[in-house]
């Protein structure tokens, strides 16, 4: 979505809207991309995701009404980074 490159699935990270608070649309990471609604398919990195804030691309892929928040999407991909990192235990 934000690089527009394409993959494999099984290397992108699903994201989907949903509402707990009516009228304040945030993205949540599809883990078992199984979740109902549209999707949106993003590399699981910092630049790709902040590639697509700054295109304001989920609004239109996942057509919503303004900017969705992405706070859920860049805790995942911190939680991914906390992993790789080498000498943690997992």
């Amino acid at each position: 979505m934000g690089c527009r490159a394409t993959g494999p699935r099984s290397a992108l990270l699903r994201v989907v809207v949903t509402e707990a608070v009516p009228g304040l649309p945030e993205l949540v990471v599809d883990t078992g991309r199984r979740m109902p609604g549209r999707g949106a398919w993003l590399h699981p990195d910092r630049a790709c995701l902040e590639l697509a804030e700054r295109r304001r691309a989920f609004g239109r892929a996942l057509r919503v009404a303004g900017p969705p928040g992405t706070r859920a999407v860049h805790e995942h991909l911190a939680s991914m980074d906390e992993q790789d990192v080498p000498g943690t235990s997992r």
